[in-house]
């Protein structure tokens, strides 16, 4: 496969049987081929994009300073403020050329998971930021949960299978600045070769080029997406509890030329993950004998506790 399908979320959500079929074949497909579909008839608005860009574009651009005093310490960066090359993606010691935000969840109706998670962080000189935010958030998880729930029919499973584990789960919004290069790099880009951690990943920002992902043959194509397009892609959870028949690719996102050094470059991913105690074992429906169970059992807590670690983000 040397290109990106293009799948639109209206067909599933429309009222004719023979469009959501379509649907859920042509995204099952793609995500057992190469792991990444663009996907149209999202949730977001284009007013809500455009809001959400500004208001990201305008925290980055505060002084140092004041991003650092929302750098908060122990919990592994899942809120708030991370600054320039902190983070790397696993087998990597070079920093990514990238500083982002964490806007993690709205928790409803359960004491014990606001308990758990960690609050959202408020940024006090630009508010706009924080309740833009919110909306982004509650947009892309509405998107990803219909996601979802083709991807379980397809799969052979009840359609809202994914509904219990997702509601109130750990996902995470993350806007990301890539700032001007100002010197040649030292083997560091701006996101090394990575797989994602959890279930499936949604990008805004994929509309120049720079993302690249993998496929079979070991090739790197551009992942380009149309203005009113979202990248989706399948993350390792999702992978490991499908014994690999969605596939987890790895993706990166390479440095521009250099006569495009000196301008930002700006990609808001929503990282879907489920509640942390959702077993990941592999799905009885993805074992046979030509694909015998590849993973142990783990729960998404556990799972996502190794990769934390493996990226540098906690200590063991």
């Amino acid at each position: 496969m040397d290109r990106i399908p293009s799948v639109d979320l209206g067909e599933f959500l429309s009222e004719d049987p023979k469009l959501k079929q379509k649907f859920i074949d042509e995204i099952g497909k793609a995500y057992e081929e190469i792991g990444f579909v663009a996907l149209k008839g999202h949730f977001l608005s284009d007013s809500l994009i455009e809001d959400l860009y500004e208001q990201v574009r305008n925290f980055f651009a505060l002084p140092e300073d004041v991003k650092k005093k929302y750098e908060i310490e122990g919990i592994g960066g899942q809120r708030g403020y991370t600054a320039f090359g902190k983070e790397h993606a696993k087998g990597r010691k070079e920093g990514d050329l990238k500083e982002f935000w964490h806007f993690g969840q709205y928790v409803e109706d359960n004491m014990e998971l606001e308990k758990a998670y960690p609050p959202n962080v408020l940024v006090e000189e630009i508010p706009e930021f924080n309740a833009v935010g919110k909306k982004a958030y509650k947009a892309l998880e509405n998107t990803a949960r219909y996601v979802l729930r083709a991807l379980a029919l397809h799969l052979g499973l009840e359609e809202t299978y994914f509904d219990g584990y997702i509601k109130n789960g750990n996902s995470i919004l993350r806007p990301i600045h890539y700032p001007p290069i100002t010197e040649e790099p030292k083997d560091a880009v701006r996101a090394a070769a990575h797989g994602d951690i959890n279930l499936i990943t949604l990008l805004m920002g994929a509309q120049g080029r720079g993302l690249q992902v993998q496929n079979h043959q070991g090739e790197w194509i551009d992942a380009i997406a149309a203005p009113d397009e979202l990248m989706i892609n399948v993350g390792d959870m999702l992978s490991r509890h499908t014994n690999n028949r969605l596939k987890s690719t790895i993706h990166r996102v390479i440095n521009p030329p250099k006569e495009l050094w000196g301008s930002s470059r700006y990609s808001i991913p929503f990282f879907m993950h489920p509640v942390s105690d959702m077993p990941l074992n592999v799905l009885d429906s993805c074992v046979d004998s030509d694909n015998p169970k590849q993973y142990e059992d783990i729960t998404a807590g556990e799972f996502l506790h190794e990769r934390l670690v493996d990226l540098g983000l906690i200590k063991e």
